[in-house]
C-alpha cells in the first residue's frame, strides 16, 4: 500500500530528476533552469512581462533582469503592446527559437531515456497522470 509520504517522496524525487535534466540541457549554453523556462514559455507566443512573472513566480524586478539578460544574449526581444501603451510584450528572436528547438530535442531525449524502461501502457498512464497534476496545479479542469 502506498502512503501519503511515499507519494510525496516519489514526486519530489521525480521533480529533482527533471530539474537535473533541465540543468544538464542548459549547461552547454550557460543557461539556468529559470532561463530555460523563460524560453519555453515564449516558444509559441508573445507574453507580457506581468504574465511572465506569474508563470515563473518572479517579482517585477527579477523578471525585468531575467528578460534583460536574455535580450542582451539576443534570445528575446521586447516590443510595445498594441493594446496597452504601458505594457511590453516579450518574444523569441530567431536565435532564441533555434535554442528552444535544440533544447526541446535534448530535453526530450533525456526524459525519454528516463522513461525508456516503462511499458507503453505505463508510459501512457504516467503521461495522463502528469497532465492531470499539471492541470490541477494551474487551476484548469481535467
Amino acid at each position: 500500500m502506498t502512503t501519503d509520504d511515499d507519494t510525496v517522496d516519489a514526486l519530489v524525487q521525480l521533480s529533482f530528476q527533471i530539474q537535473r535534466i533541465l540543468a544538464a540541457a542548459g549547461a552547454p549554453h550557460d543557461m539556468s533552469v529559470v532561463q530555460i523556462r523563460l524560453l519555453g514559455i515564449l516558444r509559441d507566443r508573445q507574453v507580457g512581462m506581468l504574465e511572465l512573472g506569474g508563470h515563473l513566480g518572479l517579482d517585477k524586478s527579477s523578471i525585468t533582469g531575467l528578460v534583460s539578460r536574455a535580450e542582451k544574449r539576443g534570445l528575446v526581444r521586447r516590443s510595445p503592446s498594441p493594446h496597452d501603451g504601458r505594457a511590453v510584450l516579450v518574444s523569441l528572436t530567431d536565435e532564441g527559437r533555434r535554442l528552444v528547438t535544440e533544447g526541446e530535442r535534448e530535453i526530450g531525449r533525456r526524459v525519454l531515456e528516463l522513461t525508456a524502461h516503462l511499458s507503453p501502457e505505463a508510459r501512457s498512464t504516467l503521461t495522463g497522470l502528469a497532465f492531470s497534476l499539471v492541470r490541477a496545479g494551474t487551476g484548469h479542469k481535467p
